[in-house]
């Protein structure tokens, strides 16, 4: 029987890559710019869509110059639509260009286009940040929890942080049922990959082949 820190390391090995670092998005550098970035992808990866369609809705959106709060504000609605069309969100395309654009003016109003301004309003407090991120137009419950996901990695106060669908795949593996079981597994450091790696095994389906290869 395969032991945890060898599925841990099957884990990172196979789907070890974080969502932003496949975006390219730095994260590491909490500034406007990424954490913008990381919270249009978010919205969108919160959709019932699937995650190559957001993911790649996400990479067109800042291909085409999108990549902060004003100009995301300022894009013609109808550039927006055709982006999440060509991306596969045919059905959804005009709710979510208008998504965009109402969380960008609400992110301008409210903290000046800086999400660091959210953090600091919250008094860095993890409950208060995410009820924050709740009040944007798109972002759920589980849009919150995705932008927490990776994020932790400069918002320490979030650490450990390990959404629903994280949680059950690490169950399905017997890494534990807990936040603070799974955060005992890895480095501080790697535990944001280790988050990412868990949910992308999930989505392809992939727990069996982890065990097999563990």
């Amino acid at each position: 029987m395969a032991s945890k820190s060898d599925i841990v390391q099957a884990l990172l090995d196979r789907h070890g890559q974080t969502f932003c670092d496949e975006l390219g998005i730095a994260i590491e550098r909490n500034e406007p710019a990424p954490l913008f970035q990381w919270l249009v992808a978010s919205n969108l990866f919160s959709t019932q869509i699937g995650f190559e369609h957001g993911a790649q809705a996400a990479k067109d959106l800042f291909d085409a110059g999108l990549t902060t709060p004003r100009r995301m504000f300022d894009s013609q609605w109808k550039n927006r639509v055709r982006i999440l069309s060509e991306a596969g969100y045919a059905r959804m395309d005009e709710k979510y260009a208008t998504y965009l654009r109402k969380m960008s003016g609400q992110l301008i109003e409210r903290y000046d286009g800086d999400l660091r301004r959210l953090r600091e309003a919250a008094g860095k407090k993890r409950e208060d940040e995410i009820a924050r991120l709740k009040q944007f137009d798109g972002i759920s419950k589980s849009g919150a929890s995705i932008f927490c996901r990776e994020v932790q990695a400069v918002w320490h106060e979030l650490y450990p942080f390990a959404d629903d669908k994280a949680l059950q795949a690490a169950r399905t593996l017997g890494l534990g049922a807990d936040v603070w079981t799974l955060a005992d597994l890895v480095d501080t450091e790697d535990f944001p990959r280790l988050v990412a790696a868990l949910v992308r095994a999930d989505l392809q389906n992939d727990l069996d082949a982890i065990r097999d290869a563990a």
